[in-house]
């Protein structure tokens, strides 16, 4: 992958996924001696500064973390596992994090749970097409129909769109809420440190200092 960000400047670049995923990476950056000042003020500001330590935070859209990182915009990255394994991005991916932890799953009616194996041609609501193919057709050689929504794909099987749904499940109250239940867990998830393949050739040592010291806390 080409690297042309501001390595050339002697800065590490990190991808940070916009919103909460940000705010819980800072507060582990700041932990491990990085400047994380200007980022914790209310700016729309998308690049920052940490010139002590030659490092440059961008805030991305949390689907587009893989993407910078792959490409070279960015040399590591901080995103969750749900994102990587739809994506299927050419990243090392370094470190668990142990936070915003969840787990993708199957779900639908009650009724759904005894009927899953042997119902030709499911009909499957999800906004990641990729994992759900992945689950019922490689691992459970299951030939399914998807269908690819953007949101509130809890309705799908509410109204007849599909039989069930794949989506990520953390408290399980909006499935509950909706007459849902988990029928299947397919994989648990939290957020994921990943680093450029080129920039662990280039920075081995800068990169793996911040892995041993994220390590050391988490």
């Amino acid at each position: 992958m080409t690297n042309n960000n501001y390595t050339d400047e002697g800065y590490l670049t990190i991808a940070l996924a916009k919103g909460r995923l940000a705010e819980i990476s800072m507060d582990l950056f700041i932990k491990i001696g990085l400047d994380c000042a200007e980022m914790k003020e209310k700016t729309r500001k998308l690049i920052f500064t940490d010139e002590k330590n030659k490092i440059k935070f961008i805030l991305v859209k949390a689907t587009d973390v893989p993407t910078y990182v792959e490409y070279g915009a960015a040399d590591i990255g901080i995103v969750g596992k749900d994102t990587l394994l739809e994506d299927g991005k050419n990243l090392y991916e370094m470190i668990d994090l142990h936070f915003g932890k969840c787990k993708m799953a199957v779900a639908g009616p009650k009724d759904m749970k005894d009927k899953l194996d042997s119902i030709n041609n499911l009909r499957v609501a999800t906004k990641y097409p990729n994992i759900a193919l992945d689950y019922f057709q490689r691992q459970k050689g299951r030939t399914i129909e998807i269908i690819k929504l953007n949101g509130s794909v809890e309705l799908a099987p509410l109204v007849g769109l599909s039989d069930v749904i794949v989506d990520i499940v953390e408290s399980g109250m909006t499935l509950k809420e909706n007459g849902l239940d988990v029928l299947e867990d397919i994989c648990e998830l939290s957020a994921r440190f990943v680093t450029n393949k080129v920039s662990m050739k280039l920075h081995p040592e800068r990169v793996m200092d911040i892995v041993k010291k994220l390590k050391e806390i988490v």
